[in-house]
């Protein structure tokens, strides 16, 4: 799913442009036939505004990368094997890919906290 970086509509600048580009866009679609096919129409409307959207804001950085997630598996994974064989080599391996996953969060957590430090800093 795709998210738009909404952020940059509190800039005025972008925000009167993404207001002239709609503007535009909803002009061109005015002169449209009414024999057309609405569902057709519709989801070129819907087309349209998501392509100006990742022209004039952008996407956002998704929040969990691809390493973020496979620790969260394998975390998931490993609690699920020490559940249907509960012995101490079991808790040692998940005590030991809990700890792997909690680094990688919360050093996952720090770059991103420094992004955004960057950011609000050169505003």
């Amino acid at each position: 799913m795709e998210r738009f970086n909404l952020r940059k509509l509190s800039e005025l600048e972008v925000t009167k442009e993404y207001q002239i580009k709609i503007s535009n866009r909803f002009a061109a679609l005015e002169n449209l036939n009414d024999g057309e096919d609405i569902n057709r129409t519709w989801e070129n409307i819907k087309k349209r505004i998501k392509n100006l959207d990742k022209e004039s804001l952008g996407l956002h950085k998704p929040l969990f990368d691809e390493e973020y997630v496979r620790c969260l598996n394998q975390r998931k994974q490993t609690k699920t094997q020490w559940l249907q064989n509960p012995n101490q080599s079991s808790v040692d391996n998940v005590n030991t890919v809990r700890c792997e996953a909690l680094r990688h969060f919360r050093n996952t957590k720090k770059e991103n906290l420094k992004v955004k430090i960057n950011e609000l800093e050169r505003q």
